[in-house]
């Protein structure tokens, strides 16, 4: 097998905190906050599928398609406040990045690996992200979707990343805590890294084709590693 000589990650959900906005606010939002934020973030996706299915002409970028489905998500929970609306959409530009991120990236670095973020984010949240979070020393490259004007898991996407580095699909590796993500990139020909923080069952026959793990930890010394699948 080829050496991995790059790591890819995906941004929201993997390295990014993406029910952090709603946690900063969940005195406001009431005791149903986390399945408020669940909606939010099954209604963001399904835009983002749908818009890719309908065809270029009908694309709109992450940023957009997140402030329609904050609106969906408030019409549905009877949420009428729209200065916390606007905290909450503030507050997903500033995500926080989940404990082991920073030191994981910097191992990364000095193991001489190159490192970059691949998202459906637009270009400018994915800079606010970044530079909220503290991590953009130690990343080579932020890639965004809207270079290909569609969203994951369409191939195009997966190959801004080879197209950035010079490299194989098979000299990469993939990291993403979304399933249907891990899948797409599996399919295109990257190493996949299944970031499974919930216990989630497996799904798109994952464990066969995929490397499952519970946080990004252990990632530096599997990329060290003869490749191995969860059994």
């Amino acid at each position: 097998m080829n050496r991995i000589r790059a790591v890819v990650f995906d941004a929201y959900g993997t390295l990014l905190d993406i029910h952090a906005a709603m946690a900063r606010h969940a005195d406001r939002l009431g005791p149903d906050w986390q399945r408020i934020s669940a909606d939010w973030r099954a209604k963001q996706l399904e835009y983002s599928w749908v818009r890719s299915l309908a065809g270029p002409s009908h694309h709109r970028d992450f940023w957009r398609l997140t402030q329609e489905a904050l609106a969906w998500t408030a019409t549905r929970h009877g949420i009428a406040d729209p200065a916390l609306l606007a905290d909450v959409l503030l507050a997903y530009r500033h995500l926080d990045a989940y404990p082991e991120v920073g030191v994981v990236l910097r191992q990364l670095r000095d193991a001489g690996l190159s490192r970059a973020i691949l998202s459906n984010g637009e270009p400018g949240m994915l800079r606010d992200a970044v530079t909220h979070a503290g991590i953009g020393h130690t990343l080579d490259a932020v890639l965004s979707v809207e270079a290909a004007g569609v969203f994951k898991p369409d191939p195009r996407v997966y190959r801004l990343a080879g197209a950035h580095f010079g490299l194989a699909g098979s000299q990469m590796a993939f990291v993403s805590s979304n399933p249907w993500d891990a899948f797409g990139a599996h399919a295109f020909g990257f190493r996949v890294f299944w970031l499974n923080r919930a216990g989630a069952p497996r799904e798109y026959e994952l464990g066969a084709h995929v490397t499952e793990i519970a946080d990004l930890t252990d990632l530096p010394n599997l990329l060290a590693a003869p490749f191995a699948r969860t059994p």
